[in-house]
């Protein structure tokens, strides 16, 4: 098995963690590609008569390796996940921080994680992203996926944004907020979660409409099946730059006018899990569900 390395240089024990899992991987008989980017930064370089350990891009991770390993937490998740680009590959987090939503084990279980990829004894779970197209005005188009969410929120003003939304071409509503959030499954657990809300199942087909710090106490989080396609209009008469963002990244201003097309996106992520793990279990440790009852 070809094995990719991704992992976060500014987590705390990263280092010693990198090394324990290449041991565990050689002894394991997998080929390890370590990211150009995590080698660099780490300042690691493997020895020269190695077989077992290449240093490549993230992106050729895609084509070259059977999983991707990703050191760190939930935001290193993300952050790989973009710099794979579309790709079939399985990944699966090895957290270094606080428990996440989005990470296989911890660093203590990396014998069981390197065991369960040799054995064969993990399984897969497909999350749906989103596609974003900005469009702008002078007739240019950027597009974005987002494992999370996508944002389209108020910039440096402190002014409410306009915001038509539209859903399959019809009119959903005009809203007053401080911003809007599409969120997938995976991002209903994320900033949508902060903004009141729903936690949706990771594998259900939905995406939600989260508005943030509406001014109308009226508005609430819409779930939509994923077959959805939503449009996003900064209207004339918002009087602040409107910002969208994507998982927290690639800042971009939408000028009254601009439209931002939301939809699902045309290939999925795969997330590996460990037998007996469960997107339900980590929900009850991270909102501590259930402490006290015996």
């Amino acid at each position: 098995m070809n094995v990719g390395i991704i992992a976060n240089p500014n987590k705390k024990g990263v280092w010693k963690a990198l090394y324990e899992l290449l041991d565990l991987l050689e002894e394991a008989d997998f080929v390890a590609f370590v990211e150009d980017d995590t080698a660099s930064d780490l300042g690691y370089k493997p020895a020269a008569n190695s077989e077992k350990i290449k240093i490549i891009s993230a992106l050729k991770m895609s084509s070259s390796c059977d999983v991707v390993l990703v050191m760190g937490g939930d935001g290193t998740m993300l952050d790989a996940a973009h710099r794979l680009g579309p790709s079939s590959v399985a990944v699966a987090g090895i957290n270094l921080g606080h428990l996440g939503f989005l990470t296989s084990c911890n660093a203590l279980e990396m014998p069981l994680l390197v065991n369960s990829l040799k054995e064969k004894s993990y399984h897969t779970v497909s999350r749906i992203l989103l596609q974003a197209t900005v469009l702008h005005l002078n007739g240019n188009k950027e597009s974005y996926f987002a494992v999370n969410d996508i944002t389209l929120t108020r910039g440096q003003t402190g002014r409410l944004v306009a915001l038509d939304a539209f859903i399959d071409g019809d009119l959903l509503n005009h809203y007053h907020a401080d911003g809007l959030i599409v969120a997938t499954p995976t991002g209903s657990t994320a900033y949508s979660l902060a903004a009141g809300g729903p936690i949706i199942s990771p594998l259900a087909k939905n995406f939600v409409i989260t508005p943030i710090c509406p001014h109308s106490l009226s508005n609430r989080s819409l779930v939509l099946t994923d077959d959805t396609v939503i449009e996003l209009i900064s209207v004339d008469d918002s009087k602040s730059t409107t910002l969208f963002t994507c998982d927290g990244q690639n800042i971009v201003e939408v000028e009254h006018g601009g439209r931002v097309r939301v939809e699902k996106a045309n290939h999925e992520l795969d997330i590996i899990r460990l037998e007996g793990r469960s997107f339900f279990s980590t929900l009850r440790r991270k909102l501590h569900w259930g402490e006290g009852i015996e």
